[in-house]
């Protein structure tokens, strides 16, 4: 159980996304969509909605980005896709926000970069009336720190300090200092405006994984607001995803954090929802939450020499994820199912019988043939060419037969 005392409410229509306190830890993510084309931003939050995302975040960035907000949340609606939008300002969001109305009424929560809204008595004029718009509106707010855009003034304070000090601090503990006196010191001043501690969520964000951690911790033993967690920027394919699992895993283990972004950089052309399934994964293996059914497959060896158990694994684990949309709104549990896909014979049946439903394939030298097993039992032998299609046709059984009677609250 978390230790924050109270959860932060995120809404739009009847969708309600609780961070923080008891509730489990939401995944979030962004689009990379120009926010001008309402149409194609509303499909992009549309797929990583699908995809798992309970919040998604736009950038709002100029006057033709604010006023297409409000169509884009129509076009999501009409799709009857009821993901809170979170909206992202930076440097000039205390006009967007009081200029566009309707743009503050849809979304659902503000992030505000308190390094990004203006400099010395602007500064505090500016972020006063974006946090004056979302005590009006009701919105909660998340106030991002990034050491990429610290607030100036903040971090020369922290360095004068720090030379009176001695021994002086390091330029880690400074720079740590200094991100969490400008989340703390911002926090502070949204709730003398009049935001409620239940309205905000707080971040720190860097793009080194030590870092972050000893940020985090830090943070969360002196303020009691909700924390998202995060790489500021955790990189390309295998790198970003180990960044991110790294940092979060140790926080979250902490019992630290109450929503997460992995902020992972596609590849080119490539599916902006693997963010949002690398969070949930990570989520899903540390035993957090449940998302879709979990696909156990051995790496292969000497034994393994065709790549029949590598194919099917694949094929098996991209058919359960594609199927969760339809099967979350019909089968209640069907996410805690797991699903193994073995290789060989060393370890093939010991593992299927601990899965849900296993199939333990022949390895090199092997009998052709690849027994299954149901909640630990052998019930059937797949022979010949189509053992692929007559495997998932019994995943799909056991789902309806497991699962069909629990039905989705």
């Amino acid at each position: 159980m978390r230790r924050h005392t109270h959860a932060v409410e995120v809404r739009h229509a009847d969708q309600v996304v609780l961070i923080g306190a008891s509730h489990p830890v939401v995944v979030q993510s962004m689009t990379n969509t120009d926010t001008v084309d309402a149409l194609g931003t509303a499909l992009q939050v549309k797929e990583l909605a699908q995809a798992g995302s309970e919040l998604v975040r736009i950038t709002v960035n100029s006057p033709e980005a604010a006023a297409a907000v409000p169509y884009i949340r129509d076009k999501l609606d009409q799709m009857g896709i009821f993901v809170p939008l979170v909206g992202d300002f930076h440097y000039n969001g205390h006009k967007l926000l009081t200029q566009f109305p309707d743009c503050a009424q849809a979304l659902s929560k503000y992030r505000i970069n308190p390094g990004n809204v203006g400099s010395g008595a602007r500064k505090d004029a500016q972020f006063a009336q974006m946090i004056e718009v979302a005590v009006r509106n009701d919105k909660p707010v998340r106030i991002g720190v990034n050491w990429g855009s610290l607030d100036p003034a903040v971090l020369a304070r922290i360095m004068d300090d720090n030379a009176t000090r001695n021994p002086p601090w390091t330029a880690q503990q400074v720079m740590s200092e200094a991100l969490i006196t400008s989340a703390l010191e911002s926090a502070q001043a949204a709730r003398d405006i009049g935001l409620r501690d239940n309205q905000i969520v707080l971040s720190c964000k860097v793009s080194n994984v030590q870092d972050l951690v000893a940020v985090y911790q830090q943070l969360s033993q002196r303020s009691h607001y909700a924390l998202h967690l995060g790489l500021t920027e955790a990189g390309m394919g295998s790198k970003g995803i180990v960044a991110s699992t790294a940092a979060l895993a140790v926080l979250m283990q902490q019992g630290i954090g109450d929503t997460i972004r992995v902020s992972l950089t596609p590849e080119p052309n490539g599916a902006r929802t693997t963010e949002v399934i690398v969070a949930q994964e990570i989520l899903q293996t540390m035993g957090f939450r449940q998302f879709t059914p979990m696909v156990v497959a051995c790496p292969g060896c000497g034994r393994t020499t065709s790549t029949v158990f590598q194919e099917l694994a694949s094929d098996i684990q991209t058919y359960l994820r594609t199927q969760m949309p339809v099967w979350k709104t019909q089968y209640a549990g069907v996410e805690t199912m797991t699903v193994a896909v073995m290789g060989c014979v060393v370890n093939g049946p010991g593992e299927s019988k601990h899965a849900n439903i296993g199939i333990s394939l022949p390895g090199t030298g092997e009998t052709p043939a690849a027994p299954v097993f149901v909640d630990g039992e052998r019930t059937v032998t797949l022979k010949g060419n189509n053992i692929a299609v007559e495997f998932q046709a019994i995943v799909d059984d056991y789902v309806k037969r497991k699962y069909g009677a629990n039905v989705p609250k």
